[in-house]
């Protein structure tokens, strides 16, 4: 008899038909790519050519349209951030909010995981296998664009310290 890990893993009662619906509906990673994959946003002005480097590649291909959905919830997290850090940021001149969305993920270790985690949890099977062939190179290169994305959208910090977000 098999039991199931969700029984012993969580303390709220699970309902008696919640192993017959993970069975019957099990996760098929395909289906999980395939899915990834259809909701990306397309990114039109992203060039390929035969003569780029797989890290291109990848940026383009993979990076650029998670980056791009994940927009939202990066700017979310940013906030939160900011908030955390006792709204300091909102003190600053436009240069030195520039320096702090680059310090803050260069330097902030678990700040910078939290946002790689946010990517890297978006990639098919197939692309993560790819990251891992070189992920020092990639990580370098998704945290810039980050830094980019975040400082481009600077005007979006602008406004008073954002209160209805809970820090985490």
């Amino acid at each position: 008899m098999f039991i199931s890990p969700l029984k012993t893993k969580f303390k709220y009662p699970i309902p008696k038909n919640a192993n017959a619906y993970l069975y019957k509906n099990p996760i098929d990673m395909n289906n999980r790519s395939h899915h990834l994959l259809e909701i990306r946003p397309p990114i039109p002005s992203s060039v390929m050519t035969d003569n780029m480097g797989e890290e291109e590649l990848f940026q383009n291909r993979t990076l650029r349209p998670i980056i791009k959905m994940q927009n939202p919830l990066l700017l979310l997290v940013f906030k939160n951030y900011i908030r955390k850090h006792k709204n300091g940021f909102y003190g600053l001149d436009i240069e030195k909010r520039l320096d702090f969305i680059g310090n803050a993920i260069q330097k902030d270790i678990k700040f910078r995981n939290s946002l790689k985690g946010i990517i890297i949890g978006q990639f098919t099977e197939e692309e993560y296998e790819i990251y891992l062939q070189n992920p020092s190179s990639l990580n370098k290169r998704m945290m810039q664009m980050v830094i980019d994305r975040l400082r481009d959208q600077i005007q979006l910090f602008e406004n008073e310290p954002y209160n209805s977000l809970l820090v985490i």
